[in-house]
């Protein structure tokens, strides 16, 4: 609260790249510039999401333990983007939303943001000189990974079957989407300010299916009663794994989370074509020393994918160039 209060003008407005804030202590009929959103510094009741779950499963040293909420906003990306910049180091700044209106995939893909879908941005600061400075790329498949953890990590839920699809979705099995991770970076002397934007499904069954679903199925064919899920809950417990893996990530490199991200994703020796439906036939290897898709063809052997500008067309089994 202080370094906003720092920042503020004579009308207690901070402004940032893509969204401007009016500090306020409590909830006041607005005032002001209409592009500019009210941030209330004192506790309020929201009616979607339940602070003292998400306390009490936030198990963190620092990510996740200071949290901007907004029943409505454009994107929670747009909620962070350029404040990061400016937070001091290990401020945990977690935005959350009930309701996205613009929120974004890869490339220039829209995600749908109904309610009961978990829909956040956390920020992170990664040292270039670090294990993980060197192999940026990973983070995505870290925070992928995070997610699918903090329910298959939950006593009694290991047989959800949530699964990484390469390079930064989560589906049920190999058949539905829930959900997927987008992250930016903006790099600043020697370090990277990056931001992870998630969103999934949990008590939300359109426009796909939802976590709960999952559950209640699983409970169905197994004759037991996990409890459902939510949204809080859930944020809370990927705060904590994703910290977990940035943590052993950086001590000891990518041979600390691949066992587990391999364990999680759908591709191990799967048979694929690259770039066409008549492109060389290969196979699917695991990632690069970089957090790239690895594949081996006879044609052109070992051959590294970068996740940024391709995707994996499960369909076909092809790997393809993103359309723009």
């Amino acid at each position: 609260m202080k370094f906003l209060h720092k920042r503020a003008d004579e009308d207690a407005i901070v402004r940032f790249s893509k969204t401007s804030f009016r500090v306020v202590s409590s909830p006041e009929p607005h005032e002001g510039p209409l592009d500019c959103l009210s941030l209330v510094t004192e506790s309020q009741e929201m009616t979607q999401f339940v602070m003292e779950t998400y306390c009490t499963n936030l198990k963190t040293n620092h990510l996740g333990n200071t949290l901007l909420y907004a029943e409505v906003t454009t994107s929670t990306m747009n909620l962070l983007e350029g404040m990061m910049l400016h937070l001091p180091k290990n401020t945990g700044l977690v935005a959350v939303a009930a309701r996205q209106t613009l929120g974004r995939g890869r490339g220039r893909n829209a995600w749908l943001s109904p309610l009961g879908c978990a829909m956040f941005t956390v920020g992170v600061q990664v040292e270039l000189n670090s294990k993980l400075g060197q192999r940026i790329p990973f983070l995505q498949h870290l925070a992928a990974l995070a997610i699918v953890e903090a329910v298959r990590t939950l006593p009694g839920y290991q047989e959800i079957d949530l699964r990484v699809k390469w390079p930064n979705d989560i589906y049920y099995s190999n058949l539905i989407k829930l959900g997927g991770v987008l992250v930016t970076s903006t790099f600043v002397g020697s370090t990277f300010h990056l931001l992870i934007g998630c969103g999934f499904n949990v008590t939300n069954s359109n426009p796909t299916v939802c976590i709960n679903d999952l559950i209640q199925q699983y409970n169905t064919q197994n004759d037991c009663s996990l409890e459902p899920l939510s949204c809080s809950q859930v944020i809370a417990l990927t705060m904590n794994c994703l910290e977990m893996f940035i943590t052993s990530f950086q001590q000891r490199g990518p041979d600390a989370v691949l066992p587990t991200y391999y364990k999680r994703w759908l591709h191990s020796g799967t048979q694929v074509r690259l770039w066409s439906e008549e492109g060389p036939e290969a196979q699917v290897v695991g990632l690069d020393d970089n957090g790239f898709l690895q594949v081996c063809s006879k044609e052109e052997g070992m051959v590294s994918v970068e996740p940024d500008g391709n995707s994996f067309d499960m369909l076909k089994n092809l790997v393809v160039m993103k359309q723009r």
